[in-house]
């Protein structure tokens, strides 16, 4: 199969081209000259303003916001040191297991509400923010939004379909914002993924937009049975690397919301296909590559568990995280964030009951717990659709991250590094986390079908 992507054509076939490197004792020196030809890509081809205020805002004061989470901690209090914003439901397109109620009225994060929220965060150190939404680039005061914080730095989950070369420059004169943009395949499941025709390229063009002025520019992908193939390899690494894209994001597909397509989920073995692609690409490819599930030893983690980080959804509903949608409090209660992540039983509870049951992704493995917390905490569905209960009692329960015994730990130094000290389980799972409370979704018997809502929309191979 051939797939046109910008200028270049590229030909795949039925094989996993696994990347190639050594296992002896000296990888750091291995990975010496890969490191300067990363730093070179970023040196030669990003705007050296926007870099320097990368590695200011998102690296030192990352850090920094991460070691005061550690104090908070330690002291018994709360306050996640990353926050992700949906600012808006409405989108231009209609993706396959899309759990944002993109359909229905607008409603957006008002620009009053999410600069409140940004400086309560702040005051507590945070310095980083992803926005989602919906289409982020929908809400008409976004780039003020950026404009409003200098000090803090910006990752904007995109569809890419809204950079011009306009918006590009704007952000560009902002110089705390980087675009993650998703391309979910080929130009013909890009369309069967997406919900509409002609949506590669339009990304596409996106992405050269960015490039052009010169962004630090992402390309995520939500990698599911249709797009392993064509995406999980060099080929398109060493792609997204000639088009001047500097980090990546890989992450795997959750069966979820109104219609959630589990055919498209990866089995056990296709998941570690990927984490083992992830391991193999940072410590061989001059382009950072992002995850959010496993430490530096490979041991998985939920971020939302761990404490990390949790989200604002469009209503202002303060959830765990994007999937799922429950809440019991909002950033327009009249109570300061503050007190609201320290004192709120049902995000406590969640992180706890969590990390006693699995080190894996909640709402694929066991979403009776999150009911379970829902009926406890009086939590309410934080949709327009209303019929989040219902889903979860749909849910399919099957394998996230979690992959007892088949731990990838990571090769490159620099990202074991990192890990250690910045993205861990913080104790969570050394101190609540029960062996015997595992259920592995492998072993159990699969739930009735009955109640699924059926898909059209065809797997593509």
């Amino acid at each position: 199969m051939r797939v046109g992507l910008g200028q270049c054509d590229w030909t795949f076939d039925n094989e996993f081209g696994r990347l190639k490197g050594t296992e002896d004792s000296t990888p750091q020196l291995i990975e010496i000259p890969m490191y300067l030809r990363m730093a070179k890509r970023f040196a030669m081809e990003t705007d050296k303003r926007l870099l320097a205020k990368a590695v200011w805002a998102l690296g030192v004061k990352g850090l920094r916001s991460v070691h005061r989470h550690k104090r908070r901690l330690k002291r018994g209090e709360f306050f996640p040191p990353f926050l992700y914003l949906s600012v808006i439901n409405s989108c231009n397109l209609r993706c396959q297991g899309c759990w944002v109620d993109v359909g229905a009225k607008q409603h957006k994060i008002e620009l009053d509400a999410a600069n409140r929220t940004i400086e309560q965060a702040k005051a507590m150190g945070n310095s980083f923010f992803g926005i989602l939404g919906g289409e982020p680039f929908m809400h008409k005061d976004l780039l003020n939004l950026f404009e409003a914080h200098p000090d803090v730095y910006f990752q904007v989950f995109t569809n890419g379909h809204f950079i011009t070369d306009e918006v590009a420059a704007r952000l560009r004169k902002c110089g705390n914002v980087t675009p993650l943009i998703s391309v979910e395949g080929s130009e013909i499941i890009s369309d069967t993924r997406r919900g509409r025709d002609g949506v590669l390229n339009q990304t596409i063009a996106g992405i050269e937009a960015a490039v052009r002025n010169k962004l630090l520019v992402g390309v995520c992908t939500s990698v599911c049975k249709s797009n392993i193939d064509d995406l999980v390899r060099d080929k398109w690494v060493d792609r997204l690397i000639e088009m001047g894209v500097m980090y990546t994001w890989f992450h795997i597909y959750r069966p979820v919301g109104p219609e959630p397509n589990p055919q498209l989920a990866l089995s056990s073995e296709e998941q570690r296909r990927v984490r083992q692609f992830v391991v193999d690409t940072r410590a061989t490819k001059p382009i950072i590559v992002i995850d959010a599930y496993h430490d530096d030893a490979g041991n998985a983690l939920c971020p939302a568990v761990t404490g990390f980080t949790h989200h604002v959804g469009p209503w202002g509903d303060i959830e765990p995280c994007p999937v799922i949608q429950l809440a019991t409090e909002s950033i327009h209660d009249s109570k300061p964030l503050k007190e609201t992540f320290n004192e709120s039983g049902f995000l406590r509870d969640f992180r706890e009951l969590t990390a006693q049951n699995t080190r894996g992704c909640v709402i694929m493995e066991r979403p009776d717990l999150l009911l379970e917390l829902a009926d406890k905490h009086g939590a309410r569905d934080t949709t327009a659709r209303g019929k989040v209960m219902e889903e979860l009692r749909n849910v399919e329960p099957r394998r996230s991250q979690y992959q007892p015994g088949d731990e990838i730990p990571e090769r490159s130094f620099v990202y074991r590094w990192a890990k250690k000290y910045a993205f861990n389980d913080f104790g969570t799972y050394g101190k609540h986390y029960q062996e015997s409370q595992y259920r592995d979704p492998d072993q159990q018997p699969p739930k009735s079908s009955a109640g699924q809502p059926d898909s059209q929309l065809p797997v593509l191979n």
